[in-house]
């Protein structure tokens, strides 16, 4: 016989139901799960409202990391890449060169301990509920659930963790030593190369990719959408949209009327918001250095 579960809801200290906590649930869970199922979900406005890398850096700038006036040129680069949403071959490759430069020497465990608390503070309140319960239906059924970002990999872990899936894939930095050494290893996690980490995760993870399904808020994601058994389009941009419905994707929209407007980031600027969050940083290293 099929075992239920259910789970309450958190709310906050008005009342309102926290953005992060599983809703209820009280479905049948399937007795035998499928092993070779799992699901894929893309982070930036698809679990979490706006950027991941974005609010990371709103808690570096609480914490004095840098200046609001380096927040403010960060924010100007996400507006700009918000209006443009252009990809090129100059853009990925400036974002490429860019991207986590400023954490040149840092150590990774101070790096994730920031993200454990910004998470919780800055982070937790904007996971998309509905998608939250999409994830967890995907964990109850027994299939393994992971998130696949161009934000930094620690990022991504941090959030799966906090969320109890079982992992993420996300931009790597090289590490020498326990600290960065400001460069990349391979590319960012962006685009095509979100599906060729998905093809990767599923030969060593043993997963028939037919029977795995995607989430996404971008067209950006189509190659990791188009390679498995089932898409699903969330809070989607205008070209996404129009790819769902003559493809017949389901398509859930947590967002409503002005707020849908507003907050509707194209995932695919995520290696500008990198290189937006990085010009940031490099500003504070410039000053640190500075006798």
């Amino acid at each position: 016989m099929a075992r239920t579960r259910k789970v309450t809801v958190s709310t906050d200290v008005h009342g309102h139901t926290a953005g992060w906590a599983d809703a209820e649930l009280d479905r049948p869970v399937p007795a035998e799960p499928d092993p070779t199922a799992a699901a894929f979900f893309d982070v930036d406005n698809t679990m979490m409202q706006g950027a991941s890398i974005y609010w990371f850096a709103r808690g570096l700038a609480a914490r004095k990391y840098f200046t609001t006036g380096d927040l403010a040129r960060f924010a100007w680069q996400q507006a700009r890449f918000r209006l443009l949403a252009t990809e090129n071959a100059v853009d990925m490759s400036q974002a490429k060169e860019a991207a986590l430069a400023f954490i040149e020497g840092w150590r990774v465990d101070e790096i994730e301990r920031l993200a454990e608390e910004i998470f919780d503070e800055l982070m937790a309140p904007r996971i998309w509920a509905g998608t939250r319960r999409l994830a967890q239906r995907h964990l109850d059924a027994g299939e393994r659930v992971w998130l696949v970002s161009a934000a930094p990999v620690e990022i991504g872990r941090v959030i799966a963790t906090r969320l109890g899936l079982t992992g993420a894939v996300g931009t790597v930095a090289e590490v020498v030593d326990g600290a960065y050494t400001g460069r990349l290893v391979g590319d960012l996690m962006h685009g095509p190369a979100k599906a060729e980490a998905v093809a990767q995760l599923a030969a060593v993870e043993g997963l028939d990719l037919t029977r795995c399904a995607a989430y996404s808020d971008s067209a950006n994601d189509l190659p990791m959408l188009t390679a498995v058994g089932r898409a699903v389009a969330i809070n989607p941009d205008g070209t996404l949209m129009r790819q769902a419905r003559e493809r017949g994707w389901e398509v859930r929209d947590f967002r409503t009327g002005r707020r849908a407007v507003k907050i509707a980031v194209p995932s695919t600027a995520a290696a500008g918001l990198l290189a937006g969050a990085v010009s940031a940083g490099l500003a504070l290293h410039r000053r640190r250095r500075t006798p």
